[in-house]
């Protein structure tokens, strides 16, 4: 177990790699997927995708998981690109994870249709028949979790699912991680859970590697909960995770075993 220490109500696990923090991740998430499989014979779940994701997915797909019984969500689509195209986040999550675990059931986001207001309340029926026992989530480097990012973030939002613009920060970032050519390929809109859907999910696993992430962590911890960084948030979710590695801890002034906070 590496260095653990609470924020509020966020307790926040730092690992001494990235692959190390994707096992601990993936080992808190099975846990809770497997007690609600127990407790009712289902579970539903909210997967998130990018960079960040990479070492929670390889591990959590070598654990022991009923996935017959797992009904999924996602996070956010760009607006515009079909599931073809190399950064649709429903390609990375076929390829990467769901057909390999093949759960009961998959609702995708799909960006690319005409009726983009249609698909957006027909998601958010979804995820109310389909209350959400763990939510997978990631921070970006503008602190944004899902697409929420700090000039439209809302801790209150009416809506479960939104139109949302990227902001500048967010798309170089998508850049960065080598899913666009150019800045220009990079969508400007796409569709995102909000905010309120997230903090509705019983459990929130947040898996936030990397250097490049330091000052969000930073932020998201020793800032105010305010939507200048959205995932601030997390710091009153009654059950939420924060896993992190050496490099997105950084920042963080913290001694190995650290007590509460």
């Amino acid at each position: 177990m590496g260095t653990q220490f609470k924020k509020e109500k966020l307790l926040v696990n730092i690992s001494h790699d990235e692959h190390s923090a994707g096992e601990a991740s993936a080992l808190f998430v099975a846990e809770h997927l497997n007690k609600a499989i127990k407790s009712k014979g289902f579970a539903n779940l909210i997967l998130a995708t990018g960079a960040s994701q990479f070492a929670f997915i390889e591990a959590i797909k070598k654990l022991d998981i009923d996935w017959s019984k797992i009904t999924v969500f996602h996070l956010d689509e760009y607006i515009g690109i079909p599931d073809t195209h190399p950064a649709s986040f429903r390609k990375y999550l076929k390829e990467k994870i769901i057909d390999s675990v093949k759960p009961k059931k998959m609702f995708y986001i799909n960006g690319d249709v005409d009726d983009i207001e249609k698909e957006i309340a027909t998601y958010e029926l979804l995820l109310k028949e389909y209350p959400t026992d763990v939510a997978c989530i990631g921070i970006g480097e503008n602190g944004h979790i899902a697409f929420n990012e700090p000039d439209i973030a809302d801790f209150n939002d009416p809506k479960l699912v939104k139109v949302v613009q990227l902001d500048a920060v967010s798309r170089n970032q998508q850049l960065g991680e080598g899913w666009f050519a150019t800045l220009e390929d990079v969508p400007k809109e796409a569709i995102s859970l909000t905010i309120p859907a997230m903090m509705n999910s019983k459990v929130i696993s947040c898996m936030v590697p990397d250097k490049r992430k330091a000052e969000a962590v930073y932020n998201t911890l020793h800032g105010e909960i305010t939507t200048d960084c959205p995932a601030s948030i997390l710091r009153q979710h009654p059950y939420a995770v924060l896993f992190l590695d050496k490099d997105s801890a950084s920042k963080l002034n913290v001694t190995r075993n650290s007590k509460n906070k």
